[in-house]
Parts: C-alpha cells; structure tokens; sequence
C-alpha cells in the first residue's frame, strides 16, 4: 500500500523557518517525481515544488529564493525548507508522487503569523 506521511508543520512568524519532511513507500518513491502542493480554503491546491528522480528542481514564483525542495533517495523522504516566511504562505501543505494515477499525503498545517 502507497503511503505519503508528512510531518513538519506548525506556527512560526513571518521571517521564519521550518522544515516540512514526506517519508514514501519504498515501492515507489525511486520512480516518483515528488511534489509538495498548498492549498488555502476556497482556493485551489497549487504546486509549490517539484523534484525528479534526477533531481531536477521546479518551484512556483511566490517561493523561487525562499523554499528548497530536496530527496533523500536511501531515506525514501523528500524535503521542503522553508525559509523568510511570509503570511501568505499560511496553507495546508500536501506531499504527492506521481507514480501510476498520483498519490497525496494527509497534509500538515503551515501557519505564519504577521
């Protein structure tokens, strides 16, 4: 069975930082493209970062210089820092693969405070 556990979120001012972590099923995550996505109510879940299997990198331009998507490939666990926080930033962050139809995680809460 295809698991994304996340864990790293939490309450920090504007400025902060905090690391988000998705450990993966083994079975999958050598082959995934992983993602982390946001996504605020009303709105619809946005993709933040993107990491390939080579390790190439995508980012959304409101985190470009301020988030650093990484894969830790023996650990079986991809990465987000997140740095110079901003209130707009406030989202339940979700961690996805994209192997066979896509799987997400159960999100973990991100709130930044003014």
């Amino acid at each position: 069975q295809v698991q994304l556990v996340e864990s790293g979120g939490g309450l920090v001012q504007a400025g902060g930082s905090l690391r988000l972590s998705c450990v993966a099923s083994r079975r999958i995550f050598s082959f995934s493209t992983m993602g982390w996505y946001r996504q605020v109510p009303g709105k619809q879940r946005e993709l933040v970062a993107s990491i390939t299997t080579g390790g190439s990198t995508n980012y959304a331009f409101s985190v470009e210089g301020r988030f650093t998507i990484s894969r830790d490939n023996a650990k079986n666990t991809v990465y987000l820092q997140m740095n110079s926080l901003k209130p707009e930033d406030t989202a339940v962050y979700y961690c996805n693969s994209n192997y066979g139809y896509g799987y997400w995680g159960q999100g973990t809460q991100v709130t930044v405070s003014s």
